[in-house]
């Protein structure tokens, strides 16, 4: 017992390290995992007495557990047993194919960085480059919500500010779960994406074990009351106007939950951009034919350099307005009753339907619409006259008038547009510079419905 045992350092080492790894994992770790565990229950308390609609317990839920959860449900467990028949392989293969679609699907919620950093970093960033405007906002249709429903925002897709906006405005109603896509995959983007309740998706998948396991995880978050927010067309408008809606998140929502468990509600939120810094390239993909955005990381950086530079120098000015309008809500157990026999189809529809009646109408898209509309080049008075005509033909949507002036809002948009080299001036008329038309054909189009729609009353 008492007799010297001589090892090389590097085997010392190496048994200090698995002695350090042991007792952490024993007594540190679940020390440490309580804490924080104790600290996020005591936050989430606090924001709940505040917020119109409560955390609820399955977002914030051990990410662990939930995948747990998630890959032992018996309709996932029966897509496993389909998919290794299907395929030739072993149970267990298609077992850890789920988990690893578990994994790369379930989001892992953290109240501090939602309402710590992400709402106050995305409501500076909006402010930053927008004047911001709320549209139709009726606050006691929505306080009159059914608290135990799961309530749904569906929005119209103009940009990736759509997430920024709605983030921070719906901040005190609660917080938002998102379906991403796989831009957002990119390391560290995408620890911080999900730290903020957001579900990854492929969108081209077509594996049914990954569509059932996608769709299990949507059932589950509905029948617990996850607040959510999706975008029914899809994808970001290549066109500006709205497109047709994409089935497959909301037939998971309605047909995967439990019935009788929860209503579900869907709150129609439109919003519309004097600019939408992904223009040129959602128009190009659209040309092309295809939804391959060429945007690399230095044309970013150099836009972002510029801004920073026009700060800096005291000429920075924001990029116009932004404006985001929510409509009435829509009770899902309302519209089945209603509606017997519309199907996911009806309802997507309805959904896109009211989103439209939504859209704010801004100067840029109404001065773009009058652009195109006039046969020869207008004078400043003849714009201002033509965006009087159409912006009284539009009583019943929202439109924002900068100072409450019809002429200022003509002048404002005519000279955001001008600014880009979109319109240009001759002779004191106007008219659009023909080879950047496709520009101003996606601002004009997302407000055109709205003119189609009183049109055909």
């Amino acid at each position: 017992m008492g007799k010297v045992v001589e090892m090389p350092i590097w085997a010392l080492i190496l048994l200090v390290a698995f002695a350090a790894v042991t007792f952490a994992s024993h007594f540190l770790f679940p020390s440490v995992r309580w804490f924080f565990r104790r600290r996020m229950e005591r936050v989430v308390a606090k924001l709940n007495t505040r917020l119109e609609r409560p955390i609820e317990p399955f977002k914030l839920a051990r990410r662990y557990d939930m995948i747990q959860r998630l890959i032992y449900d018996p309709e996932v467990s029966r897509a496993i047993v389909a998919h290794a028949k299907a395929q030739g392989i072993p149970e267990n293969v298609a077992f850890e194919q789920a988990q690893s679609y578990a994994r790369e699907i379930v989001p892992s919620f953290s109240a501090s960085a939602y309402f710590g950093f992400a709402i106050r970093a995305a409501k500076w960033l909006s402010w930053s480059l927008y004047r911001v405007r709320l549209g139709n906002f009726d606050a006691a249709a929505l306080s009159a919500v059914d608290k135990e429903a799961t309530v749904v925002f569906v929005m119209n897709h103009r940009s990736n500010m759509d997430y920024v906006l709605v983030t921070w405005l719906a901040a005190e109603r609660s917080a938002l779960s998102y379906a991403v896509g796989e831009w957002a995959r990119v390391w560290p983007l995408s620890r911080l994406i999900r730290a903020m309740g957001a579900y990854f998706i492929r969108r081209k998948s077509r594996g049914d074990l990954y569509r059932r396991v996608l769709a299990r995880y949507v059932g589950m978050a509905t029948d617990g009351g996850v607040t959510q927010a999706m975008f029914p067309e899809g994808g970001l408008s290549l066109d500006g106007a709205l497109a047709p809606p994409k089935l497959g998140l909301l037939k998971y929502l309605v047909e995967e939950r439990t019935p009788g468990v929860r209503d579900v509600v869907f709150v129609p939120v439109a919003l519309n951009y004097d600019r939408v810094f992904e223009d040129r390239l959602l128009v190009a993909a659209g040309q092309a034919g295809g939804r391959k955005f060429p945007a690399r990381i230095s044309v970013i950086g150099r836009f972002i350099l510029k801004q920073i530079w026009l700060r800096l120098r005291g000429r920075y000015h924001r990029h116009g307005y932004a404006a985001v309008s929510f409509g009435a809500p829509l009770s899902l157990a309302a519209f089945e009753r209603d509606h017997p026999g519309a199907g996911i189809e009806g309802l997507a529809e309805l959904l896109m339907e009211r989103i439209g009646q939504e859209v704010p109408v801004l100067p840029v898209p109404l001065v773009a619409r009058a652009m195109l509309r006039a046969k020869a080049p207008l004078s400043l008075a003849e714009l201002e006259e033509s965006v009087t005509r159409m912006a009284a033909d539009l009583r019943s949507a929202y439109l924002h008038l900068p100072r409450d002036d019809i002429g200022y809002g003509a002048r404002f948009g005519l000279q955001a547009l001008t600014k880009r080299e979109m319109v240009q001036e001759g002779d004191g008329k106007y008219s659009v510079v023909e080879h950047e038309r496709p520009i101003v054909e996606f601002y004009a189009a997302s407000i055109a419905h709205l003119f189609r729609d009183r049109s055909t009353k």
